[in-house]
Parts: C-alpha cells; sequence; structure tokens
C-alpha cells in the first residue's frame, strides 16, 4: 500500500523536468499522497535569490541520494500555499526531512556533502549497527567523524547513549558495535576487555574513549552518566580542528568551550587568499612589513592544537573561517586579515592577541591560550543587553556597507526611495497646518479690502 502511494505521488507531481533531473516538483497533491516514504523537500519561492543559489545544489544532492529509499522534492510556495501551511513554512528556502509524520528542518550549511549526510542520518535509525571488524575499517576509512557504543545494548549507559544518539543525529552518526568486534589487531592494543561498556569516538584519524565511570559509581548514582557522556559526547562532537560557518555555529556555541577562531579570506574557488589580497577589506591596512600568508598562519594556530591537545582541547574549539564577517560581528569590528580570535561560548566575552599575526610565533600562541584559560587576557564584548543592542546596529551597518560597496546605485534606489515616500508623507501631515492659516490669512485680508 505505501509503495502504491508513492507511485501516486511520483503520477503526481507537475513536472519531472528533464531525464537527468532527479529532482520532483510536487503539487498540494503530496500532502494525500505522500505516505511514509523518507522526503528531503525544498519549500522555495521563484523570486527567492538564495533559493536560485541553491538550485544547483539541490539537484546534485538528489544524483547523490537517487537509488536509495530517500525522495528528493522542492514545492513553489507561491502556486501550492497549503503545502507551505501544512509545513509551516516562513523563509526561504526551507529544507526539512518528511517521514510519515515527522518533519525535521535542516540548519546547517547548504552544500552537498552536508545535506545528503543530514539526510541518511534522518532516515536511518538514531542508533545504526556495526556488524564486523571490516564494517568497522570501512566507515573509519570514510574519514567523517562518528561516536559507537562498544558492548551489550542493555543497561544505563546504553539507555543514555540511545537518548543523546536521539538528540544529535540531525548533525552526527551514532553505531553500536559488539566488544568481540573490536578485538581486531588493528585495535587490539586500545580496546577495552570483552565484558567492558565502552563508548568512543573515530576522529582526526584516531579514537578517544569515554571515561565509563566504575560499576559502583553507576549503582549508586546513574545520574554522574546522564552528566558526564552528555558533556563528553558534546565536547568530542567536532573535529580537533574544523570550519566554523554560519551553519555549525549555532551548535558550537553549545560545547561551552573557548572558541579558538583562525580568522582568514576563503575565495569562491576555496582559495585561501593573502593579506595582500585582502588588503582592500582592512582598508588598506598593513604594517610596514612583509605579511603572512592567511593558509600559513592557519597552519600555524593548527600545529598548536595537534601538538598540545592534552594541555588545551579541555579548555578550546579550535577551527577557522574563510569568512571574516563571521568573525567580525563576534568582535564587532573589522579585523585584519589573518587574524586569531578567542570566544568564551559562555559569555560571549572575546579576547584578541595584543600583537599583530605577523608577529605571533607558536609560543607566543601559546601564552596567549595560557592567559586566556588564566582568565588574565583582556576582555571585550560580552552578553548583556547594551552590547545585543549594539551588536545588532553594527551588524546592520556593515550589511549596508557591503550593499553600497557592490552595488550603490541599486542600494540608492532601495533606501532613497522610501525615505523620500516618508518624508512627502511627513511634510503633508506636519505643514498642513500652516497651509490651512496661509490660505485663512489670504481671505481675511480679502475680506477686509472688500
Amino acid at each position: 500500500m505505501a509503495a502504491f502511494k508513492t507511485l501516486l505521488v511520483l503520477l503526481s507531481v507537475c513536472s519531472f523536468g528533464s531525464a537527468t533531473n532527479r529532482v520532483l516538483e510536487l503539487s498540494d497533491r503530496f500532502l494525500e499522497l505522500r505516505g511514509d516514504s523518507p522526503w528531503l523537500i525544498m519549500f522555495y519561492a521563484p523570486w527567492c535569490g538564495h533559493c536560485k543559489k541553491l538550485e544547483p545544489v539541490w539537484n546534485h544532492v538528489a544524483h547523490a541520494l537517487y537509488g536509495t529509499d530517500i525522495r528528493v522534492g522542492r514545492v513553489d510556495c507561491t502556486r501550492f500555499t497549503a503545502v507551505a501551511t501544512e509545513f509551516v513554512v516562513k523563509g526561504f528556502p526551507t529544507i526539512m526531512f518528511v517521514k510519515g509524520d515527522e518533519r525535521h528542518s535542516y540548519k546547517g550549511d547548504r552544500v552537498k556533502e552536508e545535506i545528503v549526510g543530514y539526510a541518511i542520518r534522518m532516515s536511518s535509525p538514531p542508533v545504526q549497527l556495526i556488524a564486523s571488524p571490516q564494517h568497522l575499517r570501512d566507515t573509519i576509512s570514510h574519514g567523517d567523524l562518528f561516536f559507537t557504543f562498544v558492548g551489550n545494548k542493555e543497561g544505563h549507559l546504553w539507555e543514555v547513549y540511545k537518548e543523546i544518539a536521539e538528540e544529535y543525529r540531525p548533525y552526527h552518526f551514532f553505531y553500536s558495535i559488539e566488544a568481540s568486534c573490536m578485538q581486531d589487531h588493528t585495535f587490539k592494543p586500545f580496546c577495552p576487555p570483552v565484558t567492558t561498556l565502552s563508548v568512543m569516538v573515530f576522529k582526526d584519524d584516531k579514537h578517544f574513549f569515554y571515561p565509563v565511570p566504575d560499576e559502583q559509581a553507576l549503582v549508586e548514582n546513574e545520574s554522574v552518566v546522564n552528566t558526564t557522556l552528555n558533556e563528553w559526547i558534546n565536547h568530542e562532537r567536532f573535529p580537533l580542528f574544523t570550519k566554523f560557518t554560519h551553519g555549525n555555529l549555532h551548535q558550537l556555541w553549545k560545547i561551552k568551550k573557548y572558541l579558538a577562531i583562525t580568522v582568514v579570506k576563503e575565495s569562491k574557488t576555496g582559495r585561501i587568499t593573502t593579506d595582500e589580497d585582502a588588503e582592500e577589506y582592512v582598508d588598506g591596512y598593513n604594517y610596514g612589513e612583509e605579511l603572512m600568508d592567511g593558509e600559513e598562519f592557519r597552519d600555524m594556530v593548527e600545529s598548536v592544537i595537534r601538538n598540545n591537545r592534552d594541555k588545551y582541547h579541555q579548555h578550546f574549539q579550535f577551527g577557522w573561517t574563510g569568512t571574516p564577517d563571521l568573525a567580525n560581528s563576534i568582535a564587532m569590528e573589522r579585523l585584519p586579515l589573518p587574524s586569531l580570535l578567542v570566544v568564551n561560548a559562555s559569555t560571549m566575552h572575546h579576547h584578541l592577541p595584543e600583537d599583530p599575526a605577523h608577529h605571533l610565533t607558536t609560543d607566543a600562541i601559546e601564552v596567549f591560550l595560557d592567559t586566556v584559560i588564566a582568565q588574565s587576557a583582556p576582555s571585550f564584548g560580552g552578553d548583556s543587553w547594551p552590547i545585543r543592542i549594539y551588536r545588532v546596529y553594527y551588524n546592520a551597518k556593515t550589511s549596508l556597507e557591503d550593499m553600497w560597496q557592490g552595488n550603490p546605485v541599486l542600494t540608492a534606489l532601495l533606501f532613497g526611495l522610501p525615505l523620500g515616500f516618508l518624508s512627502l508623507i511627513c511634510y503633508s501631515i506636519w505643514c498642513s497646518d500652516i497651509l490651512d492659516a496661509d490660505e485663512e490669512e489670504e481671505v481675511n485680508q480679502h475680506e477686509k479690502k472688500e
């Protein structure tokens, strides 16, 4: 019956497009015939610029998921308003995973790999089974970060692990594996005894264990697992040196660490620009000597955490961003490129090294990070209401400046015409009494003359 409904949905689409287009154009009939099959849907409007930018990515997503049980479609919300109303679409584009009565909005970056991974995770059980050592090696070879539960699937640790997997399923893969499968020679030096329960994370070509409390502690206080396992997974769910984007920043705030962000500028082709390329961006500011290459500076900061993981990993989440506006919004100033920005994810205070980037060495960066941990480094910003208001003002101002630099004529029209109409309305309201008074004076003078 489910297969028959799916067939009806496919037959009721508005247009299949070309033979190479795997994206299905859905109509209002989708509400009646969608069945229990998993769907990945883009809700769009033809006039939306962001929707047009997403369209080629969406076609690649459909090709990548072709052959799976996940159907990829899109809905023109200006034509089929019933669908938009049913799924409470508030903006364009909106990406949503739908399966039966379940619906989940996608909040990550609008790139093919992230969207495809999200769809696969959402269509699978929260915890998937790794059935053999070979299966484990194949999973590791993909290079993606993932968690796995080792041992018999029972007890309080397993129950807590399942709950956390359900919460973080939109962002990460979670697996379970029998302890006997971990006795392969590849993992034998590191794996626990067969009878021991454990939780592991595989990332950065390494694996790390959750420090499971002893059995007596579990019996006396099971809430220890609830707290410590959640905190450990939250701290470990990003690579050692990750990329900060607008799509994952809302998740990075939740790990409650210092975010050590290397700020560079990335071109559309993925090339890290040098400071000479970015000279116009920083208003011609230079240090009077040779500037450090952005990619070289990023690699130097990355080496600090890789060589000092035990020292800094507990306190910092390291990473980089190729979008300077993201860091500028946090610092509420235009940072020179490259820069190192450290943000307290709990208080929103941020710290900047006193020396410019081209003067920093690995030792100088370590000294700076040590002062941040000791809370002796100068701090700026915060999360008070005055700071929030100023951040809104700063973002609005920089957005307007970017619009003006990109297209001054269009910006002038967008803001000039409404301001012109507003001025006319205000003039007609405020000056009406003056005009009436002048007319009355003229009438009185004319009467007197007569």
